[in-house]
């Protein structure tokens, strides 16, 4: 068990905890969540002993062990992969070392003997001959191949190097595991793979995600951190949303309930506390009124943006028709022969493991990239936006401010109108006049996404949106497309997402396309799309 007594924590003049008193018991899952800046990552910090509080401690049950989602991808780049899992124990990887210094002695003595047949029997306890074993089924589950378990760290990208440090978090069934972000970089099967994982895990998790559906899937709790404190709820992240609005609204309509009595008892006091009959009653309700207090009702410091897609025309019937793409990278065939054609108001999720092929196909249809083969066919009344998984380019050496920024995807240039696009993304007053490089992940993001509204486009092309973006702003977005009215391609590993806004599913596999028209759920239990899964991963 784990848990905190009055702990606070202050940078500057400001409190990001004020006297935090939580306890995080073994079989739960607590999701840890907040608006950003809110001190969510910190917090982990502070309970893994990487931060000492300004005041107050930290609690954990002796002897019992703590892992972490080490945050450093490079931290590990001498060691190979299998070796960095299992130092992820670091009792166990201890153990391992000295016993392979004590037996490569060329003087073993007697005493080495003793001291190595007591580590064997310490190795033997915590399951040590089956490490690497367990390392390589934990690689494996989250997408990394047999071929690269025994490179070093450093020859792989950081894709791969976050699953292998998820991995190492992972590995020996820690009794206290905290996960910031452990759904980044991984596909939509790993990230299955991970929730079925821990499910069936029975100590304890904290875990901070933007990913609702993963929320959902894995928590038994949720610890919703705001104004400096952080209350427990029990459920997953939607009760707690459908909960915290219910909550919110009951108050509301009790607050309105007792100002509608406050008013009757004034009017009654104001009329006959000067009628000597009444006098008694007024005092009455003198006393009455008195002792009517209104709940006090913080806002969140959560803050929504507002994303509304509005297309400046409607479309005809003829879309998108792609023929034949294809596309070699570095030697690897990415596409080939993909074709298919887009309809009015499809809303298409694509899928598949392969990044690039997914990220190329779009590059293409927007005029980033040449296909080596084929060609595609926008429809003549459709205009496209396009958001890049990989916005560098927009914001690079960038001197202007936001204003000034986002003015030159606008015709009117009036600044009142521009100003008005930051607004709804949350960047009002000095915040438009912010130099548009030193913006955070998430501020680019809903910069980017204030250049599409801007556009009045009725197609949209968006890859991995929801990247750096907090969960205020992914449910505003996704609720922006949802309400859509134009025609949408996307990629995303956000379940939820892609399961309430995608009509129409196209995964790119390695050996052809399968396009099936229905929503991601139905498609994922879809036993002919297994069948024929099966048959073009081979």
């Amino acid at each position: 068990m784990i848990s905190t007594t009055s702990v606070t924590l202050r940078y500057g003049g400001r409190a990001l905890f004020t006297d935090v008193n939580i306890k995080f018991t073994p079989g739960n899952c607590y999701g840890l969540i907040g608006a950003n800046g809110a001190g969510k990552s910190t917090f982990l910090k502070i309970l893994s002993g990487e931060i000492e509080p300004n005041s107050g401690q930290v609690n954990i049950t002796p002897g019992e062990r703590l892992a972490v989602l080490k945050q450093n991808h490079f931290e590990f780049d001498e060691c190979n992969v299998v070796q960095t899992v299992i130092m992820g124990h670091q009792r166990l990887y201890e153990i391992m070392v000295e016993k392979d210094s004590l037996y490569a002695k060329p003087d073993f003595s007697e005493e080495d003997g003793i001291k190595a047949a007591e580590l064997e029997g310490e190795f033997a306890e915590m399951n040590g001959w089956q490490a690497e074993a367990d390392a390589a089924e934990l690689l494996i589950g989250l997408g990394i191949t047999t071929d690269l378990h025994d490179k070093f760290m450093k020859e792989l990208d950081g894709s791969e190097k976050v699953r292998v440090l998820l991995a190492q978090a992972l590995f020996g069934n820690p009794d206290i595991l905290l996960l910031d972000e452990p759904t980044n970089h991984l596909d939509l099967e790993s990230i299955k793979w991970l929730e079925n994982f821990l499910l069936n895990y029975e100590n304890t998790v904290i875990v901070v995600s933007h990913d609702r559906h993963f929320l959902n899937k894995v928590c038994t709790h949720i610890a919703d951190l705001d104004f400096g404190k952080i209350e427990l709820y029990v459920g997953n992240y939607d009760f707690w949303y459908e909960s915290s609005q219910l909550a919110l609204k009951l108050m509301k309509d009790q607050n309105k309930k007792k100002e509608e009595k406050i008013k009757e008892l004034e009017t009654f006091i104001a009329r006959f506390s000067s009628n000597a009959s009444k006098a008694k009653q007024a005092t009455s309700r003198k006393k009455q009124l008195d002792k009517i207090t209104l709940d006090d009702i913080k806002p969140s410091s959560r803050k929504y943006p507002y994303i509304n897609f509005k297309p400046d025309r409607e479309a005809g019937k003829d879309i998108l028709t792609v023929q034949n793409i294809s596309k070699t990278i570095d030697g690897e065939k990415v596409l080939d022969n993909v074709s298919f054609i887009v309809n009015k108001g499809d809303k298409i999720a694509l899928a598949g493991p392969n990044e690039l092929a997914k990220t190329t196909l779009m590059q293409i249809l927007m005029g980033e990239l040449e296909a080596d083969a084929g060609e595609f066919t926008w429809g003549v009344t459709t205009t496209q936006s396009y958001f890049p998984k990989d916005n560098t380019a927009y914001f690079d050496g960038i001197e202007l401010s936001l204003v000034d920024w986002l003015r030159q995807f606008s015709r009117d240039q009036d600044e009142t109108y521009v100003r008005g696009f930051l607004g709804r993304m949350l960047f009002s007053g000095e915040e438009a006049l912010k130099k548009g490089n030193v913006l955070s992940g998430g501020e680019k993001v809903r910069c980017m996404l204030s250049r599409m509204m801007l556009s009045g486009a009725n197609v949209l092309l968006l890859d991995e949106p929801t990247n750096h973006l907090d969960l205020e702003s992914i449910t505003a977005l996704n609720n922006g497309l949802i309400d859509f009215d134009g025609s949408l391609l996307f990629v995303s590993h956000d379940h939820q997402f892609m399961q309430t806004i995608a009509n129409r599913v196209i995964e790119l596999t390695p050996n052809g396309i399968i396009d099936r028209k229905m929503e991601y759920d139905e498609y994922l239990d879809n036993k002919e799309v297994q069948k024929l899964r099966e048959t073009l991963y081979v």
